[in-house]
């Protein structure tokens, strides 16, 4: 494995242009100091306002009950970030980090559409990622409830 965060030397953004700030990261490392960096150099508002729609932090609609077979069964297609509202308003590093953090999980993010918003239930750092790649979109499984 690749250089602990512990072993690199400490970021600073004074001095480099706006474009270095937020270029596209090549492993999980670099991810996680790209994020970091994002997120010291512009104000939640801001970020909010370019990634997402809005960030929350509670799921508003009802719980649907579904488990990971039946999301496996909805097909994924794309969704745009700006359309995204978090439900989650801190992402945490260290079960990121896990080495099978993503061995048991789906590979695309779970979106509930409810009443005209899509929530980003699951799948955050994925949508972080893709925010750091410059991608204005992501594949995730959408389930709509009524």
């Amino acid at each position: 494995m690749g250089p602990s965060l512990r072993d690199r030397p400490p970021v600073s953004t004074v001095g480099l242009p706006r474009q270095d700030l937020i270029r596209a990261p090549t492993s999980l490392c670099d991810t996680i100091v790209s994020l970091s960096v994002l997120c010291l150099t512009l104000p939640l508002t801001t970020v909010a306002g370019v990634i997402f729609k809005r960030v929350g932090d509670v799921r508003p609609y009802p719980d649907h009950g579904y488990v990971q077979k039946q999301w496996a069964a909805i097909a994924p297609h794309q969704v745009r970030l700006d359309q995204l509202v978090t439900t989650k308003r801190t992402l945490d590093l260290e079960a990121l980090l896990e080495e099978d953090s993503t061995f048991y999980g789906d590979l695309f993010a779970h979106v509930v559409s409810w009443r005209g918003d899509l929530y980003l239930e699951d799948g955050l750092h994925r949508a972080l990622r893709a925010a750091l790649q410059q991608r204005q979109t992501m594949h995730a499984r959408v389930l709509e409830l009524k």
